[in-house]
């Protein structure tokens, strides 16, 4: 039996943390390569620490794209997220560019030939999530963790807050009565900030109010436990402070450690990479079946083997809240939606750029885009599974 009465803890990183910064352009160099050629294959990964980045991995695309159209692009990301500081500046920080052609033997496993549809970019396990614990389906501690970053990037951004800068880490502890999250036990958060001489008191009360704004009334009581800054000063932050790697916050990406993780990395990657796009499908399935009210939480496991199109196991995991069987359930979503690499990129129409704006705050729990940016958060599937149910 579940327990019903627990304390849960998530934490999200700002789109300044180095290793979102580095998410950041991996995506860019993506949504680069599918703006010019929607069948564009992208493995890209970038390293950045004090005042230097390097992008390397390998593409198949056209050959109008230069090296220096990608500079340029990490360039433009580095200024919009708002690093302008000596050990790490848009403008002046080196940049190099180590993409090449993608391997011919991993290519034949993935291309259409034939009579064999395109396979899977690589082996693995993939998996998706919901729950009833906020209006977007999503985990509340991760949830608030990712609001919390965002609502601070906006007051920072907009001018009302100058003196927070981009790098900060935030993590939220949620009690939950009776499965259910009422209350906050604990907020921790560190902000990069400008000026050398603020406390960590003088943060707090910068930070405090937007932080209350973000929970919902009656969450922060006389009893939370604040640490904000306990470290002290925070100036130096960014790659000049900690050296960044795509695809190292995959747990922040996802559900905060509230549902199980297949191990791989979105950022970077085209979606024929099924570590991405299977991942997308996972959520828009679960979260689907739980807007479709026949279950209040679900978990989907989606496998593949690199160069085959079907997926080799489809599981699902209702955690006792199902009004449907669960093997029944299984087989309805595979008949509901293909789940080849093909399908999902064409029912969710992922061969856009629209890659970049997932890097920082969560790839799961956003609206839908008009222009099909988190296309895997619609519940448009959902009327489907109820008749298809019946």
């Amino acid at each position: 039996m579940a327990r019903a009465d627990y304390l849960f803890t998530s934490e999200s990183v700002s789109e300044g943390h180095p290793d979102k910064v580095c998410d950041r352009i991996s995506d860019e160099v993506v949504d680069i390569y599918l703006g010019a050629l929607p069948e564009a294959r992208v493995a890209c990964e970038t390293l950045a620490t004090t005042n230097r980045v390097v992008i390397a991995g390998e593409v198949r695309g056209p050959d109008s794209i230069t090296k220096d159209q990608i500079v340029e692009a990490a360039r433009a990301a580095i200024k919009d997220i708002g690093y302008e500081q000596d050990g790490f500046h848009w403008k002046t920080a080196e940049i190099d560019v180590y993409l090449h052609a993608q391997s011919a033997h991993i290519a034949q496993g993935v291309d259409a030939s034939g009579n064999k549809d395109e396979g899977a970019g690589d082996q693995g396990i993939m998996f998706g999530y919901a729950c009833r614990e906020t209006p977007e389906l999503m985990p509340a501690p991760i949830y608030y963790a990712h609001k919390i970053l965002k609502r601070l990037a906006e007051v920072r951004h907009s001018g009302e807050q100058p003196t927070l800068g981009p790098d900060a880490k935030s993590q939220v502890t949620v009690r939950y009565a009776n499965g259910v999250p009422v209350g906050v036990t604990s907020i921790v958060l560190s902000t990069q900030h400008t000026d050398e001489t603020q406390t960590s008191a003088d943060i707090r009360a910068i930070v405090e109010p937007y932080i209350r704004q973000t929970l919902p009334d009656g969450w922060v009581s006389d009893e939370t436990i604040w640490h904000v800054n306990p470290t002290g000063s925070f100036v130096i932050g960014g790659p000049d402070g900690d050296c960044g790697l795509t695809g190292r916050k995959i747990i922040v990406d996802t559900y905060g450690g509230a549902a199980p993780h297949g191990g791989g990395a979105f950022s970077g990657k085209d979606p024929t990479k099924v570590d991405r796009s299977a991942a997308y499908a996972a959520r828009y399935l679960a979260k689907n079946v739980v807007a479709a009210d026949l279950a209040d939480r679900a978990t989907i496991q989606l496998s593949y083997a690199i160069g085959v199109s079907q997926p080799l196991s489809i599981y699902v995991d209702l955690h006792g809240t199902g009004r449907v069987d669960e093997a029944k359930l299984e087989k309805i979503l595979g008949d509901t939606m293909s789940l080849s690499p093909r399908g999902i990129r064409e029912k969710l129409q992922l061969n856009r750029p629209i890659y970049a704006r997932t890097a920082a705050y969560g790839h799961f729990g956003r609206a839908p885009d008009a222009d099909g940016g988190f296309s895997w958060e619609a519940t448009d599937l959902a009327e489907a599974l109820k008749s298809a149910v019946g």
